[in-house]
């Protein structure tokens, strides 16, 4: 319960709000315990007597004390509904905030899925049980303890009978709660491990259809649904083995207030009207006790929930600005790689190992490799997506990790391999990092990558709108768009991971001859991760990777005449290029 606890602080920032339900909520319980003694003055003092003022007068109070019932009731209901939404909106804004934080490993680790269903099914199970369940919890423990006063002064045998009833439902609920608190826990996983495989059957509807495995997804759907519903049932059944054991207290007691109370009556130490009373006092003793019951599987499932958000609050930010990090404002060309080792949070082998090297200013560096020999890693360890298991990385001398890293991102210009695109228009795609940038800006980066003359021929030109994750475009036109997109931000240094993988040969070269002369006026050193030869004959030097070690660094003509791996790479990629072997 204590990441619950930590919820109920929430309110305390809107504790006016969260007053002003307590209030109502405490005017309802009033007017709830005056109702009955209306009832027993109208029979003892009107009916009884024959006196029809009192009737009247009675009648009149039992009208007004029900409309205040309903005001006070709606009071409660809004401020309370008020104060979840609020609380919920905080939850919302602060776990999204801190997912914008986490690191790179995090996000390597956790599924997709599962944060969508902390975002959206388990805060919503939390706000419900602040706007609801907490009220009907608070108000059911005021009505027990004044209701319990009131009948106590009213015929303390027959109270303690009608009280009986409440430490064995106590009993009952806390023996529900210890029982099936994991199990309400599982039900949001298992929720989450469904959308999950939702969400890549959606990212993965052309594959599935290609292959022809709607049937098998269909199943494997199916199968992750049972599993929910099944999980679903066994709350169902833990409920059910719970609340007909209060409904049949409820009922004995209810026969034992009316046998002895009736008894009483007779011998004419009880009065009809206070019978009547206190029966209708039994109402409010059994129903508070029912709703903390009916409150109690929505309270475990806020608890469960309560967990699942704040694991998200309280992760670590593994990559984080280091005390007095100074801002990364100039650069002066040297990128150094001092003996850098780094290992992926959760793996046991290491994806680089004891590498050196250092650029030189305006220096264009290809790095090339096969596939896994690290290549992606040096990219990542630069802008300190992750930080260096060993080893360190500096930029004119300076170690990454004592530079802010707001500073530090904001000059690094990055095309990832992957492209990602948001549901907007084209401007705004190309605008990401710079959303003030003017149209001749975007105009200007946009024929550097070769998209610009695309995008004007299609109707509502830059104000077009790309559908989610670039949808109605080629990969290659998502690339240019990628590129476009670095090249508007305000970088000194610039990071290609096979950015034009998805271009045909012409636009890729057009593409490189743009950039190439960009990339020397305007940069102080650029890293390209090489796929295409025309890149690998341009740069300045090659840095050749192999499982995670740099084994040869040199300049094209250089390598190949000392590498046989590098040739035999570059073999591959000319082969299927139809290009020969050269050394121009």
């Amino acid at each position: 319960m204590q990441s619950l606890t930590r919820v109920l602080r929430r309110l305390s920032a809107y504790r006016w709000v969260a007053l002003g339900s307590l209030a109502s909520l405490l005017l309802l319980t009033v007017a709830n315990a005056i109702t009955p003694q209306l009832f027993r003055w109208g029979l003892d003092q009107g009916i009884a007597q024959q006196n029809l003022t009192v009737i009247l007068q009675s009648t009149g109070w039992l009208v007004a004390v029900a409309i205040a019932r309903g005001l006070f009731n709606f009071g409660q209901s809004f401020w309370a509904e008020v104060a979840s939404q609020s609380v919920a909106f905080d939850l919302r804004n602060q776990i999204f905030s801190k997912i914008q934080n986490l690191s790179f490993s995090y996000h390597d680790r956790a599924q997709t899925s599962q944060l969508l269903t902390r975002v959206t099914s388990d805060i919503e199970q939390i706000r419900t049980f602040l706007g609801t369940s907490l009220i009907q919890v608070i108000g059911s423990v005021v009505t027990l303890v004044s209701i319990s006063v009131i009948l106590l002064v009213m015929n303390w045998r027959l109270a303690l009978i009608t009280l009986s009833v409440i430490p064995l439902a106590a009993w009952i609920l806390a023996r529900f709660f210890n029982q099936n608190a994991t199990l309400f826990g599982q039900v949001q996983e298992f929720l989450g491990d469904l959308n999950a495989v939702l969400q890549e059957n959606l990212l993965g509807i052309r594959v599935v259809k290609a292959f022809v495995r709607e049937s098998a997804e269909r199943s494997r759907y199916t199968q992750m649904n049972d599993t929910l519903v099944d999980a679903n049932m066994k709350t169902i059944r833990a409920i059910r083995n719970t609340f007909p054991v209060i409904f049949f207290l409820s009922n004995v007691i209810t026969l034992a207030v009316v046998g002895y109370g009736g008894a009483q009556v007779i011998d004419g130490s009880f009065t009809i009207g206070e019978l009547v009373a206190f029966n209708s006092y039994l109402l409010f003793i059994l129903q508070p006790i029912l709703l903390i019951g009916f409150a109690a599987p929505a309270i475990a499932q806020a608890s469960a929930s309560a967990v699942r958000v704040y694991e998200v609050v309280d992760a670590e930010v593994e990559i984080r600005d280091r005390p007095n990090a100074t801002p990364f404002n100039q650069c002066g060309g040297r990128v150094t790689f001092e003996n850098v080792s780094f290992r992926y949070p959760g793996s046991t082998t290491e994806a680089l190992r004891n590498v050196s090297f250092e650029t030189k200013p305006k220096e264009l560096i290809a790095i090339i490799g096969m596939t896994g020999s690290g290549k992606s890693t040096i990219m990542n360890l630069i802008p300190r997506f992750y930080d260096v298991t060993a080893g360190s990385v500096r930029i004119d001398g300076r170690d990454v990790r004592d530079l802010t890293l707001e500073s530090l991102r904001s000059r690094i210009g990055i095309v990832f391999q992957s492209t990602t695109l948001f549901s907007g228009t084209l401007r705004e795609n190309i605008a990401y990092a710079k959303p003030n940038a003017s149209l001749d800006e975007i105009i200007e980066v946009a024929k550097t990558a070769q998209i610009h003359d695309f995008v004007m021929t299609l109707p509502d030109q830059y104000e077009t709108i790309v559908g989610e994750r670039g949808v109605g475009l080629s990969g290659g036109q998502k690339q240019r768009i990628a590129i476009a997109r670095t090249l508007l931000t305000n970088y000194h240094i610039l990071i290609l991971d096979d950015s034009t993988s998805a271009v045909d040969a012409k636009t890729a070269q057009q593409i490189q001859s743009a950039l190439d002369d960009l990339m020397r006026r305007k940069t102080c050193t650029a890293f390209v991760i090489a796929q295409r030869i025309s890149t690998v004959r341009n740069a300045d030097r090659i840095l050749l990777m192999d499982k995670g070690n740099l084994v040869a660094q040199g300049t094209h003509p250089q390598l190949l005449a000392t590498s046989p791996l590098y040739e035999a790479i570059l073999d591959s990629q000319m082969r299927r290029s139809g290009v020969g072997v050269g050394v121009e």
